[in-house]
């Protein structure tokens, strides 16, 4: 993990090899010269938070907020716009772990989706996105305000990126389970992993396997650790730049989604809006991703 006193010699190190550009006979050695530009690329990815998986698939979690049927329900609808989005690129999609509710809402949801740039065109998704509407589970018909939380990981960290001791993981074994709690497997295949230092989960049930489904797990809880990783990295460099600190996780949404008593989607970091809510729910979700990813 970087750290304030590495940002800062980075930081130094890229001032030096942009002065040392300026000299005339920099050319001179062109190997040299090519070496220094490939330097200061990476220096400046690095000092950005940038993210080497940017060309890979994707992990996708959803969890919803609190409000009971409404917001399980507003998780559900988030779930089939990204499933659209995908299908109309051509990706793969496949259901990692799925906690539904006896209304066909979603608790919470890992699936992944495999396909070019994929990484880098959903990870703006991540963040709180909000749903008011009239309450279809309401019957005086009240409006409601539901959020989810949506988190985009980059999948297939490599193990040298981050390394997972067996002394930091629990790892809990149970039947993976089917609708309403069924059972449909007899054999503990289910494998939930708590990465003991951060307190995270991971918690899959889709493999035949329970080998299969550790193998997932580690590598889901790989992608956590490396996007927390570059979260506090990014708060070491704000400190740095005496930024303002940004609220937590669940304070403010990126993104609402309003159907009643007008019909408008606003992304709250760029400005963009459209009235066409069916649309975006459906999946066209392009104006909201090209603005996010020119800023």
């Amino acid at each position: 993990m970087c750290g304030l006193v590495d940002i800062q010699e980075d930081k130094i190190r890229l001032e030096e090899l942009e002065q040392e550009m300026l000299s005339p006979d920099f050319w001179a050695d062109k190997v040299r010269a090519q070496n220094i530009i490939k330097e200061i690329n990476e220096l400046k990815e690095k000092l950005k938070g940038g993210n080497k998986y940017d060309k890979g698939g994707a992990i996708i979690n959803i969890f919803a907020g609190a409000g009971g049927d409404d917001a399980e329900d507003w998780a559900a609808m988030l779930l089939k716009m990204y499933r659209r989005f995908g299908e109309k690129r051509k990706w793969d999609l496949e259901i990692l772990h799925l906690h539904s509710n006896e209304t066909g809402g979603v608790k919470n949801a890992t699936f992944e989706i495999i396909g070019k740039n994929v990484y880098r065109v959903l990870k703006g998704e991540s963040g709180v996105h909000r749903l008011v509407r009239i309450s279809p589970f309401s019957a005086k018909k009240l409006r409601h305000t539901s959020f989810a939380l949506v988190e985009v990981l980059p999948k297939m960290v490599k193990p040298g990126d981050v390394e997972l001791k067996d002394d930091d993981l629990r790892i809990d074994l149970s039947r993976a389970g089917g609708p309403g709690g069924q059972n449909v497997n007899k054999r503990e295949t289910a494998v939930r992993i708590t990465h003991l230092p951060t307190n995270i989960q991971v918690h899959i049930t889709s493999e035949r396997t329970q080998q299969q489904n550790k193998e997932k797990a580690l590598e889901i809880l790989r992608a956590k650790i490396y996007q927390l990783r570059l979260k506090e990295r990014q708060k070491e460099k704000e400190a740095l730049q005496i930024s303002k600190t940004t609220e937590a996780e669940w304070g403010s949404q990126i993104r609402s989604y309003v159907l009643h008593p007008y019909k408008m989607v606003k992304d709250h970091r760029t400005g963009v809006e459209t009235s066409d809510v069916e649309g975006v729910l459906d999946g066209n979700l392009e104006k909201f991703i090209e603005s996010e990813t020119a800023v």
